[in-house]
């Protein structure tokens, strides 16, 4: 017999990954990164940024939304990161 539901399975925090899509000279995308900076920080969560200028790709998809932040490459945020939404996405 199969359950009519399933539980969503708890994702540990080390296995996340958020990326942060950010420009040189960008006040905001630094004010981005020290909030991803601070949240990782405390739950053990990786993170890595990428550089707009130097992908075309993301230039072309993010370049009117920076920065933009992506949990699990799905994205999660642009221009300001709330630092609460931020947590409870990577501990849900």
């Amino acid at each position: 017999m199969t359950p009519l539901f399933r539980r969503k399975q708890a994702r540990v925090p080390g296995d996340r990954l958020v990326t942060l899509i950010r420009k040189p000279g960008c006040h905001l995308c630094d004010d981005a990164q020290l909030v991803i900076e601070k949240v990782c920080g405390d739950l053990g969560v990786p993170w890595e940024y990428k550089d707009i200028d130097r992908d075309p790709q993301l230039h072309d998809q993010y370049w009117e939304q920076i920065p933009v932040v992506l949990v699990d490459g799905e994205q999660h945020t642009f221009w300001r990161v709330d630092e609460e939404r931020l947590r409870k996405a990577l501990t849900d």
